[in-house]
Order: C-alpha cells, then structure tokens, then sequence
C-alpha cells in the first residue's frame, strides 16, 4: 500500500510535469506571455514542493534511515549521498529556471530576429530541466518516497502527510487558487 504522504508527493510531481508540458508548448508556438507565466508558475510549484521536502520528508527521512538495524536500511552513508544529490538538484531547477524567467521577462511579446537566440536559450534551459527533473524525480519516487513509507508508523506517515499538504498549499500570493490548483 502507498502511503499518502508519498502518493501526495507524486501527485505534486504529475502537476508539475503538466505545467512543464503546458510550458514547452507555449515556447514551441513562441508565445512569450504564456511562457513567462507558465515559467514562474512551475518555478513557484517546485519551490513549494522542494519547501516540502527539504523541511519535513529528508529530515525524517535520514533520521529513521539512519537510526534503523543494520541490514534494515541503506547504508547511513548513502542515504546522505542521495539527498545531497538531491538537494544539488533541487538548487539547479531553481536557479535554471529563475535565470529562464528573467530572460523571458525581458523579451517582447512577440520575438524579433535579435531575440531568437535568447528565447532559443530559454527553450534548452527547460529541456535541461526537464531531463534532469525526470531523473531526479524516479529517485525520489522509488527510494526515498518508497523508504518513508515503509520506515514510518502510521501515525508519523499522517503527521508527514499534514505537514506535506500545509506547504504544498502554501501558494504565492500572485497565484489565483484557480491557476495553482489548475495543473493538479
């Protein structure tokens, strides 16, 4: 049985990649309004579900991991490697992409000749993105999501759970309840 802090994760995981493809189409019909909107939405939906993470899942994470009988859990050793990579990740989504929002907001609403390069380069850096999102989220998905429900008692996956849901509800502001639940 998955449990539901780790469904809920995955869940967040699925929204994000729908607005990724909402992202990618908007640059392929070179709409740059739809582009830097649908940047800073998936910018603001990683960083709420990085919030997550980095406050309430690693922590518990590495703690039950690292405190459990040998043989039980990976080694201590690797679980930190991981997150760390993780962590690594994490810092590159949201530099990669807050530098792509900063190019797309300088660019008019309708490319000319001279912005092609620029827009060209918000195009690879989401395609980077993307590919190293895909990567970084089967890790998460199937070993450290996987360990906190199988690590945690009921009670600790529920308390996960709240604690989960309370960041990834914790919307910005410029954000309608609309658009933030839309990619859900």
């Amino acid at each position: 049985m998955v449990s539901q802090a780790r469904q809920r994760l995955s869940d967040d995981h699925h929204a994000a990649g729908e607005i990724l493809k909402q992202l990618l189409t908007a640059i392929d019909n070179k709409d740059v309004q739809t582009s830097y909107s649908k940047l800073d939405l998936l910018w603001a939906r990683l960083a709420v579900h990085i919030r997550a993470e980095h406050l309430h899942l690693f922590p518990i994470v590495t703690r039950r991991l690292t405190d459990s009988p040998d043989g039980v859990a990976p080694d201590s050793s690797e679980v930190q490697a991981m997150i760390e990579t993780l962590r690594a990740d994490h810092d590159f989504f949201m530099r990669e992409l807050a530098r792509a929002i900063a190019v797309c907001r300088e660019l008019p609403p309708n490319i000319q000749a001279g912005d092609e390069a620029n827009f060209d380069a918000v195009h690879n850096t989401v395609r980077e993105v993307e590919e190293r999102l895909a990567i970084h989220n089967e890790i998460e998905e199937n070993q450290i999501y996987r360990w906190s429900s199988t690590t945690l008692t009921e009670p600790e996956q529920l308390e996960l759970l709240a604690r989960i849901t309370a960041e990834l509800e914790n919307r910005p502001p410029r954000f309608s309840a609309k658009a933030w639940a839309n990619c859900l």
